[in-house]
């Protein structure tokens, strides 16, 4: 019996939860007429239908490669995708995984199908984007919010002569008002966003979002008239169509770009101001002040975040254990968390110095990768590739060989018949390609490599000796970017826990390195897995201090 699974989906243009039970029910029906057996439900609630990334679409394509039913059936073909790529994709997985798709609209698909609706979906999606954004322009010419609220302002619950909803009117917020007066002063009095951020954190004052105050809430982006102190609506002045956004062809995820400046909507709303314009242009001046010193344009010039490498081991994968945030530089030589640091909001506010952190990670590699076994049984594995790879070029030397008689053989039977005085312009033209294959043969003949030499047991003895100057690589400056590219493709994250009150410091290396210490202290790989080999390419966990050579992390 033919097993049907069904897919339902709805998405901002039928905003109703009844519709996903609407369409299984119809599905149903459909099963039933025809004697299907079902196979399973997959829904996805309020996606849309332009993004590849919904859990039920994903869930049914997983099952649909196990095998586990023969027919896909939905209520239209634009349930299954919007966008003209992703149906063509789907279409494509499914009939390689042999898995045909009915819909209740088209009836069985085809490529056809595919070609045609997949056009006129996507005419659908550009065309419902393009009237959206007509909508909410004239609302923004009309002084409405044409999306969103910002801090500070409370949404105005009204409707029309029509009884329809009276949508983009705002009020201000006098409580968030005063907050937002705050911090424009405390900034243009001198004060950093993160100690503004650290005062209003102090005093429980609630963010934007309901929790803690960021800096960057606050900085923001002056370009794109993020934050706080660049909110052009606090002095009366409403901003529409500062970006737009695309969708990434390889992610699927939104990007933003900003727009020029000629596109923006810009509409006097003074019913809105907060701040009055000598504290904005007091505020403004500071931050022109901030952007032209000496130090930041010369940071901007150089343009670093394009080139730098990273300088330490543990560049950007040391974590709080805590709250998730990263570890931030602090001073030449140490490290903390950044939420405890920008917002004091995170209880694990002891720094680690950076030198004893490497240090002791490099440690536990030296003390613990020397595990004979471990070594053993690299050398074992590593001779049993050398000889796979030595019979593959054997078998490939001996055949070139092959080729090469069997074309000198031909080339003397012509050089004999042209010596006996047979000379035609076929028989040249023979000659001459017979000769460009010897010397091609030759040249591939040549250039094979030497069988590579099969490492001495007394292997053991140089790896612990290279084992033990990883230190001195990494201070070594013609060793120094090799060794750290080396090490840190090992590393995922290193999390860090508060210091106890003994001293000592929980600290959780994550990655390939993990995996190889933990083979280190596994007298045999787990059955199934692929050997000592199979460590570099899996990633593990290994607390640092428990089983750790030295076993103590008071730092």
């Amino acid at each position: 019996m033919t097993t049907v699974a069904i897919y339902a989906r709805y998405s901002s243009d039928n905003q109703r939860d009844a519709s996903i039970e609407d369409q299984l029910r119809l599905c149903r029906l459909r099963l039933e007429r025809e004697g299907w057996e079902p196979a399973g439900e997959f829904a996805d609630r309020a996606i849309s239908g332009a993004s590849m990334v919904r859990p039920g679409l994903q869930q049914l394509l997983e099952r649909a490669r196990a095998g586990c039913f023969d027919v896909v059936v939905c209520e239209a073909l634009d349930r299954l995708s919007r966008d003209q790529a992703d149906v063509a994709q789907i279409y494509k997985q499914l009939k390689f995984d042999g898995v045909a798709i009915v819909t209740l609209s088209e009836g069985p698909v085809s490529e056809l199908h595919v070609g045609l609706k997949g056009t006129m979906n996507a005419l659908f999606l550009k065309d419902l984007a393009d009237k959206t954004r007509r909508g909410l322009r004239g609302r923004v010419e009309d002084g409405c919010s044409g999306g969103g609220n910002s801090y500070g302002y409370d949404v105005v619950k009204a409707v029309d002569a029509n009884g329809e909803p009276d949508r983009g009117q705002r009020t201000v917020n006098t409580g968030q008002a005063a907050v937002i007066r705050r911090v424009f002063e405390l900034f243009a009095a001198g004060h950093s966003p993160r100690k503004v951020a650290q005062a209003l954190n102090d005093e429980r004052i609630q963010g934007p979002s309901g929790g803690l105050w960021r800096d960057t809430t606050i900085r923001g982006h002056i370009t794109r008239g993020t934050g706080l102190l660049n909110n052009e609506l606090y002095v009366g002045r409403l901003v529409w169509n500062r970006q737009r956004y695309i969708k990434d062809p390889t992610s699927g995820r939104r990007v933003s770009r900003v727009n020029d400046a000629s596109e923006l909507i810009v509409k006097d709303v003074p019913d809105l101001r907060i701040v009055d314009d000598a504290l904005w242009d007091c505020v403004k001046a500071r931050q022109a002040g901030i952007r032209t010193s000496e130090p930041v344009r010369k940071l901007r010039e150089s343009r670093f975040w394009e080139r730098r490498r990273a300088k330490h081991l543990l560049t950007g994968m040391v974590f709080c254990a805590t709250c998730g945030d990263a570890f931030a530089s602090i001073g030449q030589d140490y490290l903390g968390c950044s939420r405890a640091r920008s917002s004091k909001s995170c209880t694990n506010t002891h720094s680690i110095r950076r030198s004893e952190l490497e240090g002791r990670i490099l440690d536990a590699l030296k003390c613990n990768l020397m595990a004979p076994e471990l070594v053993e049984a690299f050398i074992t594995e590593f001779h049993a590739e050398v000889e796979r790879q030595r019979r593959v070029d054997v078998v490939a030397q001996s055949a070139h060989h092959k080729d090469l008689a069997a074309v000198e053989r031909k080339l003397n039977g012509l050089y004999d018949a042209i010596a006996d005085g047979l000379r035609t312009t076929g028989i040249k033209a023979k000659v001459e390609a017979l000769e460009q294959d010897k010397a091609r043969l030759e040249s591939v003949i040549a250039a094979t490599p030497a069988a590579a030499p099969i490492l001495h047991p007394n292997l053991s003895k140089l790896y612990a000796a290279r084992v033990g100057d990883l230190q001195d690589a990494l201070r070594a400056e013609d060793l120094r970017t090799e060794a750290l590219d080396i090490l840190r493709g090992l590393i995922e994250r290193v999390d860090i826990g508060p210091k106890a009150d003994d001293g000592s410091r929980p600290v959780a290396l994550i990655g390939a390195i993990a995996g190889m210490i933990e083979a280190a202290h596994s007298k045999r790989p787990a059955s199934g897995e692929a050997g000592v080999l199979g460590v570099f390419t899996r990633s593990a966990k290994v607390v640092a201090g428990v089983g750790f050579e030295p076993t103590t992390f008071r730092l």
